[in-house]
């Protein structure tokens, strides 16, 4: 395998042996570190605009927190721009097919400008009607505020998918600095300008709205200009995003559960009360933000797994992903203890309303006992994605969305549980999708090699006899 390697196009001998050895620490740290600052850079920025927002007031905070979640969820569906393209593109990396591997990058940049265009042109359309579906007010001032900041950050969706994109070529090309020190410039320099915008001149939540799309549009025009340097076939092909848009069905599916889940927990939080609301958005961007760390582990996963699979170095991949789950879970153990050593402190960094703190006290101990097992499972997605085995990664979600996580979100609104079970059925979302990742990563069935991913792999021995 290792000669077959090396004949391939772009393939050094260094390559070659480089790519069949088990990552050592040093080089799983490498690619975490930055992507744990690039993962933590946006997660920041929405803490930092909540803090700034949250001392406009109860109704702001809470309008910040409908209309976040509304915007984030919707553009989340489209991750397979990132992950998918980090798969596939791993995979070429690994085999030395490294012209078509940044083809791939190409082609998800031309699908991330199309689709965000269509994206927000229909989130500018809903924006009233989701707003109020989810506030359950058709007068409320938190809505008002929601529909404010919304419509304003919308127009900036077709660089959040861009800046998706880039991320998942960059990865599978084995870099994740250059998506930090991006992110991380564009981000500073947004809460710099939400400050300055509200404090400043008093434009209230549409200053932060207006800070985020700056923001969006100055990273989207670094990782475009990026990617014109490195290569000048920039043709867009529909054949080849059509292995992308096939990857789209299983992501697009694993990503509406994920939308559903949160923008149902976000809908049920809203009608308790602004209180409730308010602190589910404390909670919610601390979640978001330690599961994005977190899944720093997991881009490693995606971009070294790809790599070895793609080079046909199974074992190297399957020991790689079983020291990996081990770091997932001993990370996991670390954020729970600083949160739950931090439990009274945090909230009040949010907001000085005390009935917003009392509700974040209801939430934090499942916010805590999730963080263990979220460490472990962020892991094993990194290895699921890296592998391509995007149709497994669908129904685990799916399974736990309708199968745990709607029956507790029902029995919350009949018998009245109040916030604390809105983050239990949150818990048993995470623990379910545990559960089935544990028997997959097992069963081994993700280890397949070549350049093909697992769902290629098996389209291709299913149309076999037809041939």
């Amino acid at each position: 395998m290792r000669r077959a390697c090396a004949k391939l196009p772009g393939v050094t001998a260094a390559h070659s042996v480089r790519a069949h050895e088990v990552p050592r620490a040093r080089e799983v740290v490498a690619l975490a570190l930055p992507a744990l600052g690039a993962l933590a850079a946006e997660p920041l920025y929405v803490l930092g605009d909540t803090a700034i927002v949250g001392h406009l007031g109860r109704a702001p905070l809470a309008g910040l927190a409908i209309a976040g979640v509304l915007l984030s969820e919707v553009v989340g569906l489209c991750t397979f721009l990132e992950y998918g393209t980090t798969a596939k593109a791993a995979r070429l990396y690994g085999a030395g097919a490294e012209a078509e591997a940044l083809d791939v990058g190409v082609q998800a940049t031309w699908l991330a400008v199309a689709l965000g265009s269509l994206c927000a042109l229909a989130l500018e359309l809903a924006a009233g009607p989701a707003l109020r579906l989810i506030a359950g007010s058709h007068d409320s001032a938190s809505l008002q505020h929601a529909l404010t900041w919304f419509r304003i950050a919308a127009v900036g969706a077709p660089c959040m998918l861009v800046i998706a994109a880039a991320q998942g070529w960059l990865r599978a090309f084995q870099d994740t600095r250059t998506g930090l020190v991006v992110l991380v410039a564009s981000n500073l320099a947004s809460v710099a300008l939400s400050l300055t915008l509200i404090r400043g001149f008093g434009l209230g939540i549409e200053g932060s709205a207006i800070a985020n799309v700056v923001s969006q549009v100055a990273a989207a025009a670094v990782f475009v200009a990026l990617l014109v340097r490195r290569t000048s076939a920039l043709a867009p092909s529909w054949q080849r995003m059509l292995p992308q848009l096939r990857a789209a069905r299983d992501l697009g599916l694993r990503s509406f559960a994920f939308t559903a889940a949160f923008l149902l927990a976000a809908s049920v939080a809203a009608r308790m009360g602004d209180a409730q609301v308010a602190a589910h958005q404390i909670g919610f961007q601390l979640w978001i933000f330690v599961a994005l760390v977190l899944d720093s582990v997991a881009i490693a996963a995606q971009a070294l797994i790809g790599r070895l699979l793609g080079a046909g170095a199974l074992d190297a991949a399957a020991t790689l992903a079983r020291r990996l789950l081990v770091a997932g879970l001993v990370f996991g153990i670390v954020v729970g203890g600083l949160f739950a050593a931090g439990s009274h402190v945090v909230p009040e960094l949010f907001s000085s309303d005390a009935g917003v703190r009392h509700q974040a006290g209801v939430l934090w101990p499942w916010l805590v006992g999730m963080m263990p097992v979220a460490g472990a499972l962020f892991a094993l997605d990194g290895v699921f994605f890296g592998a391509g085995d995007l149709a497994f990664l669908r129904r685990m979600t799916l399974i736990a969305s309708l199968g745990a996580f709607l029956p507790i979100l029902i029995l919350v609104q009949v018998l009245h549980l109040g916030l604390g079970g809105v983050w239990a059925g949150i818990a048993a979302f995470i623990g379910v999708r545990m559960l089935l990742g544990g028997l997959r990563w097992h069963s081994g069935r993700w280890l397949v090699a070549g350049t093909l991913m697992v769902d290629e792999k098996r389209r291709e021995a299913a149309s076999a006899p037809f041939e």
